[in-house]
């Protein structure tokens, strides 16, 4: 009986772990292998350097707007550099259209390891804060520097958007003499690298096409107060005031010369070509009076392009482009694009691709760099003023 109830025993517990092994869980199923990791952002510092106070700011915020606008886009269009998806990033400074605080502020900007830069605006903070970003070996586009010695350094990071004041002065020159028929002419320049240079370029050009230079005088970029030149120049009974220098000084340089009945023609470079300067000169600016030069411009199928960039900077940051915002969100997108060529945002890798750059198609045009830099086939704009808007005359080459 015992023997029995042993066997039962063993047999219930052999029958019992025999139910165990069929009921056992599956081994677990090896978990899937991770997916491979996006690749990281490649962040993109461009620097850019303007003058956001002071008499130009107007200009200065114009000229970051535009970089501001190009960034954005770059960033939405996930642009790819060297397989990784890149991050641009604006660095603005201030540089209040001075040279030592532009210098100072190109400083900061190597110090902040920057990829490359977009600037400076005026050629006398330009010039003296590209040495600093040569010997850092940082490309740098300038869309509005245009005495001819910023490219003319021997740098190899140095570019330029637009026509030089080579170019600039002469047309100028020579239209005053042929077109406007001004047989005596005097000049005002600010002693700025920009106003003199351009000045300088006026006065060969007037004196190549048959003109008389009557008298030359000079002021300085914080004047506002004219009366002792303006009354020298007016017993010489000029035709034509050539203003080398900006908008904020040749607005009350119009107002002054409407108060002292000097009735000449007023003509100047880009600096004064702006849509501020109706505001500026107030009631001392008549149609037809005042006659300027933009370093740049656009004619044919690309009208449309410009004309609806300005539509969007407008309704983006309700204002009106002043002058050189496109020249500056183009200088970035070549900047980008020459990155990209290079598969490297390091500035020494892609900078032989940017001064390779050749047939970007911008807003402003087409554009090509020289072996100095500048831009290939500059274009200038003529213009004049009625009913207090710019009115474009003639886009030349």
């Amino acid at each position: 009986m015992q023997m029995k109830m042993k066997l039962a025993v063993i047999s219930a517990a052999v029958i019992l772990a025999a139910c165990g092994k069929k009921e056992e869980a599956p081994a677990p199923a090896p978990a899937p292998a991770a997916a491979p990791a996006a690749p990281e952002n490649l962040v993109v510092k461009i620097g850019h350097v303007g003058p956001t106070s002071g008499a130009i700011a107007h200009l200065g915020k114009d000229n970051e707007n535009g970089a501001k606008m190009a960034i954005e886009e770059l960033n939405a269009a996930g642009v790819m550099i060297g397989g990784k998806p890149a991050k641009f990033e604006l660095l603005a400074e201030d540089d209040a259209g001075d040279p030592k605080q532009g210098t100072a502020a190109a400083q900061k900007l190597v110090d902040a390891k920057v990829n490359g830069v977009i600037g400076h605006l005026n050629s006398g903070t330009t010039i003296p804060a590209s040495a600093l970003y040569s010997e850092a070996g940082l490309p740098q586009i300038s869309p509005s520097a245009t005495n001819p010695k910023y490219t003319r350094q021997g740098f190899k990071t140095t570019f330029r958007m637009v026509a030089d004041d080579v170019h600039l002065g002469s047309t100028l020159g020579k239209y005053a003499v042929e077109t406007l028929k001004a047989k005596n002419v005097a000049v005002i320049d600010d002693r700025t690298a920009y106003g003199q240079g351009v000045a300088d370029e006026f006065e060969k050009a007037v004196a190549a096409a048959g003109g008389k230079i009557v008298g030359r005088e000079f002021t300085n970029d914080k004047a506002t107060d004219f009366n002792a030149i303006l009354t020298t120049l007016k017993g010489k009974k000029p035709d034509v005031v050539f203003f080398g220098g900006m908008d904020a000084v040749a607005g009350p340089m119009l107002k002054q010369m409407k108060q002292l009945g000097i009735k000449a023609k007023f003509m100047g470079g880009d600096g004064i070509c702006s849509s501020e300067l109706p505001k500026l000169a107030g009631d001392g600016m008549g149609d037809e009076q005042v006659f300027c030069a933009e370093a740049g411009g656009v004619e044919g199928d690309q009208l449309p392009v410009m004309e609806k960039f300005r539509a969007d900077f407008k309704a983006k940051f309700g204002t009106e482009v002043q002058v050189y915002a496109p020249y500056v969100y183009d200088a970035v997108k070549v900047m980008a694009a020459a990155m990209v060529t290079a598969n490297s945002a390091d500035p020494k890798v892609y900078l032989p691709a940017l001064a390779a750059t050749n047939g970007y198609k911008g807003v402003t045009g087409t554009v090509s760099f020289d072996e100095k830099g500048d831009i290939k086939n500059g274009a200038l704009t003529l213009m004049t003023y009625k009913g207090g808007a710019r009115t474009t005359l003639a886009v030349i080459r």
